[in-house]
């Protein structure tokens, strides 16, 4: 079997992940959040006691503009913030209401795509099984 053109390959796969990515999206709208704070959550979560500092750089952001949407998710009662031991450094943490959320934001989400893998044939679900580690090791890559 041929490989396939990587650029081919990359013009029919993105306009997928792209929609499957924007529907999964759409799942979270009505837990009052949006994507975007979604992910800074889980972030949040798997890093607990990061700064707005360390937070900007991971989601390639200015440290202000992390700053403000840390502003408006520490308002909405879904993280903290906490001194650490060096009183200049304030460390980020994901509130037991945040945590609620996240919980919501996944089973949701999982719920959307498994209610979508049950109506395609067991063939095309071994498929997608046997692509989630080429697709992770996408993600490992660096350009």
């Amino acid at each position: 079997m041929l490989a396939a053109d990587p650029v081919a390959l990359a013009n029919r796969l993105r306009p997928v992940l792209l929609r499957l990515n924007r529907e999964l999206r759409r799942e979270i709208h009505s837990l009052g959040i949006n994507s975007g704070q979604a992910s800074l959550l889980f972030q949040i979560k798997g890093r607990p006691g990061m700064g707005v500092r360390e937070l900007a750089e991971l989601e390639r952001v200015s440290a202000p503009a992390m700053s403000k949407s840390i502003d408006r998710l520490e308002r909405a009662g879904l993280v903290t913030r906490a001194r650490g031991m060096d009183r200049r450094r304030v460390g980020i943490a994901v509130s037991a209401e945040g945590e609620r959320v996240l919980a919501s934001v996944r089973r949701r989400r999982t719920a959307w795509l498994a209610a979508r893998l049950k109506e395609l044939s067991p063939a095309d679900v071994a498929a997608l099984e046997r692509a989630l580690e080429p697709l992770g090791r996408l993600l490992e890559v660096e350009p």
